[in-house]
């Protein structure tokens, strides 16, 4: 089956897209208006460089057409911290997916505790294995429903239980497969080359 995406509804465009390239990393976005801090996860991220060290994250619109809080929180102060999701925090963090009224805060909400890290950035939710503190690079404008938002890494959180000598970290994460979530459970070795 060949399928033509000009002559495709967005809602199925969305799933093929979802459903092949799987499994996603969930971005768990921390950031902050004011006092208030707004977390939601998104699913359309991936790495984009290692230099410059730079992630790129496709962040939506709301119903009536206005940016997510994430969006107008990462244009406004510039910084936002990602926490990377295990299974113990899957079931806040698929709360955290739920809208709220923007400067309402889903940590407050749902009780979803966080820590203050790294001073002028947003705080890590508590219990992440790994997070990203991250500056506004850029934006790409597709003219679609959603914002590409390129973001540079500045420092990294990762617990100690997860690293061994040299970097070598090993992060048991859910990612998203199509609706559902997957949790990583075998780790295969790359074949060898002759």
């Amino acid at each position: 089956m060949i399928v033509d995406f000009k002559d495709l509804e967005p809602k199925y465009r969305y799933k093929i897209v979802s459903r092949t390239i799987a499994p996603r990393p969930i971005a768990w976005i921390v950031t902050q208006s004011g006092n208030s801090v707004n977390l939601a996860p998104f699913s359309y991220f991936i790495p984009l460089s290692s230099q410059p060290p730079t992630l790129i994250v496709s962040i939506g619109h709301k119903k009536d057409g206005t940016p997510k809080d994430t969006l107008k929180n990462i244009r406004e102060n510039k910084k936002c911290t990602i926490c990377m999701v295990n299974e113990e925090l899957l079931e806040k963090m698929h709360l955290s997916s739920k809208p709220l009224e923007y400067g309402k805060s889903e940590a407050e909400e749902f009780g979803i505790e966080t820590k203050d890290m790294i001073k002028g950035y947003p705080p890590i939710v508590k219990g992440t294995p790994a997070a990203f503190f991250c500056t506004l690079f850029d934006e790409i404008d597709l003219g679609g429903k959603t914002v590409p938002v390129i973001l540079k890494i500045e420092r990294y959180f990762v617990d100690d239980r997860y690293v061994k000598e040299g970097f070598d970290i090993n992060l048991d994460l859910i990612a998203r497969v199509g609706a559902k979530y997957a949790k990583f459970c075998e780790f295969l070795e790359p074949p060898q080359i002759p």
